[in-house]
């Protein structure tokens, strides 16, 4: 189950000039990305839901690694309580839109990312909208009701999404490309269905370079399918339990009475 399998759009790679070359060389010298993949990389695009815990180390790390658009749903506005966590952002954004504290950032970090704000939030009505020009979407939203949200919209839309949740000192990471057919599984074959009672960070809590950790494998892991190289996480997933330094992968099998993919 491998990474060839990716649904990211195919793109006419330009060549890539002597600025990106240094910039990414890095990359360059990896025998699995080259010249041609960090090419790749730049004709491609991410979108990322939330631009929270998660979606600061994800999205910084995109912009860096020199994804060439970037769109990001968010319509919170900075608070004191973000900045033990939330990377992106520092105590002069506070009262600011995020969209905005992140889009003056993301052009220190990499002046020739092309970046799409989105100050609101998304929903079942807005989705197939946001989804559609993106080649995969991260998923660093926070709660269930996005979550369903926005795995149905990609796979409505057949676009890979890359999941992450993170709570106190766990975390789980994985790929849904069920579109794909089997074997994939999507995020309903994972929890068929919202909880009727849900906790926010708040009241859980986080350590805070956990959503550094998750919300860097999330843009590991979209760089890897938007490539189509190494492993994917579909039909897996990762569970981290930091407080005990454990990392484990598990299988994650499609349900065959799934609602969403078990006729796919």
């Amino acid at each position: 189950m491998d990474c060839e399998e990716s649904d990211a759009s195919t793109h006419h790679a330009p060549r890539i000039t002597q600025h990106e070359l240094r910039r990414y060389a890095r990359h360059a010298v990896l025998p699995e990305i080259g010249e041609a993949g960090q090419a790749k990389l730049l004709a491609s695009s991410v979108l990322v839901i939330g631009a929270g815990g998660l979606g600061s180390a994800a999205i910084s790390y995109l912009a860096a690694s020199g994804v060439g658009r970037i769109g990001v749903v968010e319509h919170d506005r900075v608070e004191l309580s973000n900045l033990q966590r939330q990377t992106m952002f520092e105590e002069s954004d506070i009262g600011r839109l995020k969209t905005e504290a992140v889009q003056d950032r993301l052009s220190e970090v990499n002046p020739a990312c092309k970046l799409d704000m989105y100050p609101y939030k998304f929903t079942a009505e807005n989705a197939a909208s946001l989804i559609k020009p993106y080649d995969l979407v991260v998923d660093g939203s926070d709660n269930f009701d996005t979550r369903f949200t926005a795995h149905l919209a990609c796979f409505t839309a057949q676009k890979t999404l890359i999941y992450a949740a993170i709570s106190g000192f766990l975390a789980q990471v994985s790929t849904f490309k069920a579109h794909l057919g089997a074997p994939h599984p999507c995020y309903q074959c994972l929890i068929p269905d919202k909880p009727t009672f849900e906790r926010n960070c708040a009241q859980e809590g986080i350590i805070g370079p956990l959503a550094g950790v998750a919300g860097s494998m999330q843009a590991l892991e979209a760089i890897k399918e938007l490539l189509g190289i190494g492993e994917s996480l579909s039909g897996k997933i990762l569970r981290m339990d930091m407080l005990n330094a454990s990392i484990h992968i598990a299988a994650l099998p499609k349900d065959p009475a799934c609602p969403i993919c078990s006729k796919h």
